[in-house]
């Protein structure tokens, strides 16, 4: 029989105390992976960050293959909608059985598809590989990285958690790009895509089993205690079906959709912009520093979230960004703007705003809607990301169709992000209430 833990008596660091509602004694000691877990998931999301080494990849497809260039962007369009749609069965799997089992198959599936298109030449290779089970992959990956590092924490690191472990997906390009480009010249591109393929099935697949979730009735160290004697508490876990009926969920989603998606369309046609506007070839350096603000982002706002609140860290995000994207609009040839270390200095802080939001809406779904569903709730929440991306990213591309310039979208998106700004002010927790517990 075990010995009964002291409550007052200190424990050790590497172990936290667990306690069911209502227990009183006998309580149980679990060693703290917090940190192996945070480090697992970034590792994993540097894997699968491989979604933004597309450009590359397609610059390196033979003429003899016969992709048009509106082919050449489909497996990436494919594989964005897949990951994004994918986000919300993954997220409940991962809250029923566990990240484990949910990376391990993304891990499987991004292999496999990498794999298969290795072995075609064709459109329709490529969209199922990479597009299909690459992008489901990705899915699954990403929506399982998340969920249990921040519930090895209190509240109070959720951004900073959140930040880190998402950090590693906006800082894969950095390695991944460079090193696609060098494989596909040495070897060609379907050797490079059987190489990415072999070493991200075996690199996620041995990370995922290192994501274990606390046990039930976890209480993370520096949780404060709770208050005795209160009538009433805020309801703290919401199952989707509640979550999509507080209003709350619908502005988080506006917000999000804006936030990201003015990123993702600044993202897709930076080295276009770089070109046409300020008359430079070196758009590979400025997506190189965008990708490094990206990363950093994630993690400066995280924590920044955690020091002032998330609401105070978007509404800073969202107007910085619009004054970014609208100093971008003005980078012409003959201005000051158009300076290389000035275009790569807007490019950092496009790529860290437009990373703030991927750790900002992660830590506030969490904080609004609770640990119990929060896979499957930010699954939903993430299809913001998808849809956002991909209308103003379209919007830019048809803007420049019909008028040979990106005015528009500039502006289209800075009324976006200032729009979302503005409704950080009428945001706030969802008002659903439950009985406390008897004392």
């Amino acid at each position: 029989m075990s010995k009964p833990v002291d409550p007052v008596e200190p424990q050790p660091k590497d172990a936290v105390t667990t306690l069911p509602y209502g227990a009183t004694r006998d309580l149980v000691q679990v060693p703290n992976r917090g940190r192996i877990v945070t480090i697992a998931g970034l590792g994993i999301n540097l894997a699968l960050g491989v979604l933004y080494s597309w450009s590359v990849l397609s610059k390196e497809i033979p003429s003899a293959w016969g992709w048009t260039e509106t082919g050449k962007s489909w497996p990436y369009a494919c594989a964005c909608l897949v990951f994004c749609l994918v986000m919300v069965p993954g997220g409940r799997m991962q809250d029923r059985i566990g990240p484990r089992i949910v990376a391990t198959l993304g891990g499987v599936l991004v292999g496999i598809g990498m794999i298969l298109a290795s072995f075609t030449t064709t459109l329709t290779g490529y969209l199922i590989g990479f597009g299909l089970l690459a992008g489901a992959g990705i899915g699954c990956g990403y929506a399982s990285a998340t969920p249990p590092a921040v519930k090895w924490f209190p509240a109070k690191k959720t951004g900073l958690i959140a930040g880190l472990v998402v950090a590693g997906f906006g800082l894969a390009s950095v390695y991944i790009a460079p090193l696609a480009t060098h494989l596909a010249q040495k070897f060609g591109l379907q050797t490079t895509m059987l190489l990415f393929g072999l070493g991200f099935l075996v690199v996620v697949v041995g990370l995922a089993q290192l994501l274990v979730a606390p046990p039930k009735g976890y209480i993370p160290p520096g949780t404060p205690p709770a208050k005795p004697g209160a009538a009433a508490v805020r309801k703290e876990d919401f199952t989707p079906g509640e979550m999509l009926a507080t209003w709350q969920f619908y502005v988080l989603w506006f917000m999000y959709a804006c936030g990201a998606g003015a990123g993702l369309m600044i993202i897709s046609k930076l080295a276009k912009i770089a070109q046409d506007q300020a008359g430079l070839k070196l758009g590979f350096v400025l997506v190189a520093v965008l990708a490094v603000g990206n990363g950093g982002g994630r993690i400066g706002a995280g924590l920044l979230s955690d020091r002032i609140g998330r609401k105070a860290t978007m509404f800073i995000c969202f107007v910085a960004q619009a004054v970014a994207i609208m100093a971008l609009s003005r980078a012409r040839a003959d201005s000051f703007l158009a300076q290389p270390v000035v275009l790569a200095l807007l490019s950092a802080v496009i790529g860290a705003n437009y990373g703030a939001n991927l750790a900002l809406f992660p830590s506030v779904t969490k904080d609004y809607y609770g640990l119990k569903d929060f896979g499957v709730n930010y699954g939903l929440v993430f299809t913001a990301w998808g849809l956002g991306g991909f209308m103003l990213s379209l919007l830019a591309g048809k803007v420049y169709d019909q008028t040979h310039a990106f005015t528009f979208a500039y502006y289209c998106s800075a009324g976006l992000l200032l729009a979302a700004a503005l409704v950080t002010f009428l945001v706030q927790p969802p008002q659903a209430k439950s009985q406390a517990p008897p004392a």
